[in-house]
């Protein structure tokens, strides 16, 4: 498919491209995003109640960030890999655990007072960074390899 149609010079110039996406994404989140824990969670979390939040917007933005991460990672995989049974793995756990960590930082936020605060800043971080892409790369490389021997 497309890529028996690319080079390796091609591929890895796209992949460092997709990792720039991910930086600016990162780079930009005060402006590209509506997010109220950004700041909060650069104080002394530990000690202070939640900030106030617009629970949809948040719902929007928190969604809107991991789409652009995964989509940006699954890119990145894909253009390394090249193995298309594979990408339909890491669509699933990227959809599975989306849902269920959205869900979890919501329940948290509307059900729970700040004590839980630590547990939702790391629930947070897995939702608006792409810790996914570090975790699964290795992975795949290793399997990749096994699949080879």
């Amino acid at each position: 498919m497309l890529q028996k149609n690319l080079n390796k010079t091609t591929r890895y110039s796209l992949i460092a491209v997709l990792v720039l996406l991910l930086i600016a994404v990162r780079a930009f989140e005060h402006k590209i995003f509506y997010d109220p824990f950004l700041d909060y969670f650069k104080n002394d979390y530990l000690n202070l109640p939640f900030p106030q939040y617009d629970g949809f917007a948040l719902l929007g933005s928190m969604l809107l960030r991991y789409l652009l991460n995964s989509v940006i990672s699954i890119a990145i995989i894909y253009l390394f890999f090249s193995d298309a049974s594979m990408l339909k793995l890491i669509f699933i756990l990227y959809g599975v655990i989306g849902l269920v960590l959205l869900l979890s930082q919501f329940g948290l936020l509307y059900f729970s007072d700040h004590q839980s605060n630590f547990v939702l800043f790391y629930i947070r971080r897995l939702l608006i960074q792409p810790l996914f892409l570090l975790l699964f790369f290795p992975a795949l490389y290793f399997q990749k390899i096994k699949e080879v021997s």
